[in-house]
């Protein structure tokens, strides 16, 4: 009896699993919400779309993209804490995610426990300095002396506080010993916006975008916080290069469910974006955009959240910003 109980239960748990199956295996029935917490026309917008697309295709849905910007993206980030765990809101950021964790003394939602980590999509070539024409220095040694000799006179735009387009030119103010002041915008498109109107000198943009801008000269680039050149940007040289091996800062895009998401469904969109980023259409587009791909699984992304958490405070502490 001991024996049959045993073999009922064991038929029961399968039969349980094999009813289940078929739920999850039709995954997605619907749309899926992406949410980009920037603006349109930002650099995670352009890679959100792109993803959306390739997504797409490859779930049999529609993946929307929905831009809810605000608060260096905490606004979409909230959102999707507190959407339902059903696999069908989704979270694509940068490494923002993991500079708020640091930056501000108290948020709405728990970085770690109220998320479920997909998968870190792809890694950055790093972030570019430029300046806007009128600024007359012709390399990063020329902009040095130059802000060195004007203390406080100098302006350098960002994605909002805590964003890495604001950790990093605070990492080299301090490397440098320079004086800069910091405007906070929505989005780098905004900051990039006012630094070719000359309303601030500087920004750091990342590397999916801003080549068209150096090429027609509506700015300058001086250096390049990637450990090695891109081929997007040959003739760039890194901070490294021009000496100073510690200005070293790469970007990020991932993705990210509620938690309690099921474990299936995080495992479909991981497998799904290893399949994208795979092909050579998508191998081609990163590299146009200075991009390397990673398609991490759900426990390797979160190994990596943590340890950028601790990179990221590192460079606050550093620095000397002050928690928000």
């Amino acid at each position: 009896m001991r024996l049959r109980s045993l073999l009922c239960l064991v038929f029961s748990v399968l039969a349980a699993a094999a009813a289940a199956q078929p739920a999850d295996s039709a995954y997605p029935t619907r749309h899926i919400r992406l949410i980009a917490p920037f603006s349109a026309g930002s650099t995670l917008d352009i890679m959100s779309r792109l993803v959306a697309e390739k997504l797409a295709a490859g779930l049999g849905q529609n993946v929307i993209v929905d831009n809810r910007p605000g608060a260096n993206g905490i606004v979409g980030i909230d959102l999707v804490a507190k959407a339902p765990p059903d696999g069908y809101t989704m979270l694509i950021t940068t490494g923002s995610f993991m500079g708020n964790i640091v930056l501000y003394r108290k948020l709405a939602y728990d970085g770690i426990r109220d998320f479920a980590p997909v998968t870190q999509i792809a890694r950055s070539s790093g972030l570019v300095t430029v300046v806007h024409p009128g600024v007359p220095a012709q390399s990063l040694k020329d902009f040095v002396a130059l802000a060195k000799s004007r203390p406080g006179k100098f302006s350098f735009g960002s994605a909002g506080a805590g964003n890495i387009t604001h950790l990093a030119p605070e990492l080299f103010n301090s490397i440098a010993g320079l004086q800069m002041q910091h405007v906070p915008y929505k989005s780098s498109a905004q900051a990039l916006t006012d630094v070719i109107a000359r309303q601030i000198e500087m920004t750091y943009v990342s590397t999916v975008f801003i080549p068209p801008f150096i090429r027609d000269g509506r700015v300058r680039a001086l250096g390049l916080t990637a450990p090695e050149r891109v081929s997007a940007l040959p003739d760039l040289p890194t901070f490294r290069e021009q000496g100073y091996p510690d200005m070293v800062v790469t970007g990020m895009y991932g993705l990210w469910f509620p938690a309690k998401t099921p474990p299936a469904r995080v495992n479909r969109i991981q497998s799904e974006v290893r399949k994208m980023i795979a092909s050579p259409e998508m191998k081609a587009k990163l590299d146009e955009f200075g991009l390397f791909a990673i398609g991490s699984t759900p426990a390797e992304f979160a190994k990596f959240i943590q340890q950028d958490i601790e990179f990221q405070r590192g460079i606050v502490k550093r620095a000397g910003i002050a928690l928000q």
